[in-house]
């Protein structure tokens, strides 16, 4: 009788398997990938005694019948290592396979074997296992082993022995049809999310359609959109963001900087969605029609540029769900409708649904169709707006509905929210998110908040998309830092995170006034109001973003974040960092100075080894932004920066290469 609490499958299944990598939660919730790379998974996979284990990893697509296996390799203290290459955008299962493989315990044991007569009943016993393996084998692989069975049960010369029983090409050929009866595997088959390079590497913009007028006193449109773009492109942008573009509510519409009362020629927030006009399916009818929208949809792409799209699921008091669904509301016992709070904000333009209704199922495929709407429409990116004020089992569900049909679908999550719900968040399916880089200003800050993107669990499934600016936050640094804290914050933003944006032209034309001391809205919002820009201004960075743009593009280590590694500098107002692509032998070091306002000076220390540079040999540094050549020598060079001038250093390092006629040049 069983000892209780004991579950025996089969006692003969031996091999143990443990602490399976990559892993989210237990294989709860899946790692992620970009189509292409080598997903490497690693396993602890052992035995009691002292008998040799085999040890396979198996995976295999999303709907496909059959495993892949890949041998996995030992790479000592019984952790075993192997990978494969997700070749495709959509999911896929792994999972390990292991087992006391009877045979490579033979041939260990053979091999330590010094007396004839112990090689010679070693040899019968390996003979046994070869006619196993036989009997599993076809063809010409079956008739070899057959036959290396049989002389091992015939020779008796103990040298001669030894040699045939450790034949590498015979072992080879009895490997390949191990016994695996009582193979153990792993209950778990991992999930994987493989997305386009897009989720990795990304740079956003984003502007207001209706402020995209070139003249002034008319509502912008889509038309207007489409002649912004070569501006947009010249600037290095991949994803042109636009807030939300449906009609407005007029009921509780908000005026200018966020005044409790709209005037006549007020047109209200965005994100108030919902009118007389239509919902969230519908356009704001003054920025043009669905024509004009697939058209932009199709002059961006044609400029290397995707539209993302902005989902806020609120509704405006006079959205027609309101009239037609007062069940997803929640009513107060007055008799109105709660609007949305974040105190000690008060949206009173806005209703959020009541996820708790009694018509929640419907409610789900409402909101699911909103996007497969878009999508429809040609959008494959989408800014969610709040996804933390909705259920987790919404977004699991939703996102996925949606991956099924477009798998190349990207979801970025605006939650600015506790660190657990933000994790959350992408483990349910987010591609992207945002995060808290806008208030993290000091060097031991920065460190440590990307140090925990890169090295921290969150790494297998959170990809941040930082921001030093949006439509909601004008942080203190930028308010008061003049020009160089906009430059040092894109440098950071573009250089320390593989997909950033920026919200403009605000940011580029340096917008800096706050509505009021102490606050982070600005001052005249878009959110409120239509603003004509001056893309022309001389103050403007649009040169300088191009450049910075520029060298993501030209530099591989600038397009994704694992290799992200900092350096000591002996002055806390500098930082440094580098990032690095083997494959393409491209490094590149970035120096900022985090002082907006004096010169920053210090000795920058390099660990040259784990760069791959030799100590012994002087190396260039090429600045990306402005041109300029350093020759640096040794771990320990000197570095100065004026932010007046230039607060920042983003160096390309050139090895020096010594050639057949002993000329030195740098590549």
């Amino acid at each position: 009788m069983a000892e209780p609490g004991v579950n025996v499958t089969d006692g003969r299944m031996r091999a143990v398997i443990e602490r399976i990598t990559p892993c989210v939660d237990g294989g709860r919730f899946a790692a992620k990938r970009i189509a292409g790379d080598e997903v490497v998974v690693e396993a602890d996979c052992f035995t009691d005694g002292h008998d040799t284990i085999a040890c396979l990893l198996r995976w295999r697509r999303e709907g496909e019948p059959a495993w892949h296996e890949t041998p996995m390799a030992p790479l000592g203290g019984d952790r075993w290592r192997a990978s494969f290459v997700a070749d495709s955008v959509g999911g896929y299962r792994y999972t390990v396979t292991a087992w006391v493989d009877h045979f490579l315990s033979w041939r260990h044991d053979f091999a330590r074997r010094v007396e004839a007569e112990d090689l010679r009943v070693a040899s019968l016993v390996g003979a046994g296992l070869i006619e196993s393996a036989a009997q599993r084998a076809k063809g010409a692989d079956c008739t070899r082993l057959k036959s290396w069975a049989a002389e091992l049960r015939s020779v008796s010369d103990a040298q001669a022995l030894r040699t045939l029983g450790l034949d590498e090409k015979l072992a080879a050929v009895a490997s390949r049809y191990p016994d695996r009866r009582f193979a153990t595997t792993c209950p778990v088959e991992y999930p994987l999310v493989v997305d386009r390079a897009r989720a990795r590497f990304s740079a956003w913009y984003e502007m207001f359609p209706r402020s995209a007028s070139s003249e002034a006193g008319r509502h912008g449109t889509l038309r207007d959109c489409e002649a912004r773009l070569p501006y947009i492109a010249g600037m290095g942008f991949d994803v042109l963001y636009l807030p939300p573009i449906h009609p407005i509510g007029r009921v509780n519409r908000k005026g200018a900087n966020n005044a409790l009362g709209a005037g006549p020629g007020d047109p209200g927030s965005p994100w108030a969605i919902g009118s007389a006009e239509g919902g969230h399916t519908a356009l704001h009818p003054e920025l043009g029609t669905l024509e004009d929208f697939r058209r932009l949809i199709t002059r961006a792409r044609a400029c290397g540029i995707e539209v993302a799209m902005d989902i806020a699921f609120q509704c405006a008091p006079d959205h027609p769900y309101a009239g037609a669904h007062p069940e997803w509301f929640r009513w107060r016992p007055d008799g109105s409708v709660q609007y949305a709070e974040n105190p000690p904000k008060k949206y009173q333009d806005i209703f959020p649904f009541e996820f708790e209704s009694e018509d929640w199922r419907a409610l789900w495929n409402e909101l699911a169709g909103v996007i497969r709407f878009w999508a429809g429409e040609g959008v494959r990116i989408f800014r969610v707006d709040n996804p933390h004020t909705k259920p987790f089992p919404f977004w699991e569900w939703a996102i996925a509905e949606i991956k099924r049909e477009y798998p190349e679908a990207i979801f970025l999550a605006e939650a600015f929210t506790r660190p657990k719900v933000m994790h959350r968040l992408a483990k349910l399916g987010f591609t992207q998110s945002y995060t808290y880089f806008a208030w993290r200003n000091a060097k031991h800050e920065l460190i440590e908040y990307f140090t925990e993107f890169t090295q921290g669990p969150g790494r297998e499934y959170f990809r941040p998309n930082v921001w030093p600016n949006t439509p909601d936050i004008l942080t203190e640094y930028l308010q008061f830092g003049g020009r160089p804290a906009f430059i040092v914050r894109l440098v950071l933003a573009a250089t320390l995170a593989a997909s950033y944006g920026i919200y403009g032209p605000a940011f580029e034309l340096l917008e800096a006034a706050p509505r009021e001391p102490g606050s982070e809205e600005y001052l005249d919002s878009e959110k409120y109001q239509i603003r004509r820009w001056n893309l022309e201004a001389p103050h403007g960075l649009s040169d300088l973003i191009a450049r910075v743009n520029r060298a993501r593009r030209e530099n591989p280590a600038l397009q994704s974040d694992a290799s992200l590694r900092f350096f000591p500098v002996d002055n806390d107002s500098l930082l440094c960092y580098a990032k690095s692509a083997a494959k393409a032998e491209n490094l590149v070091v970035t120096v900022v100075n985090l002082d907006p306002h004096h010169v920053q000076s210090g000795w920058v220390e390099l660990d040259l080894a784990s760069l791959g540079i030799d100590a012994h040999t002087s190396y260039q540094m090429h600045d990306l932004l402005s041109g300029a050549r350093f020759l640096w020598s040794g771990p320990r060079n000197f570095v100065q920066l004026d932010p007046q001038r230039a607060p920042a250093h983003v160096f390309a390092l050139r090895r020096k290469v010594r050639t057949e006629r002993n000329f030195d040049y740098f590549l």
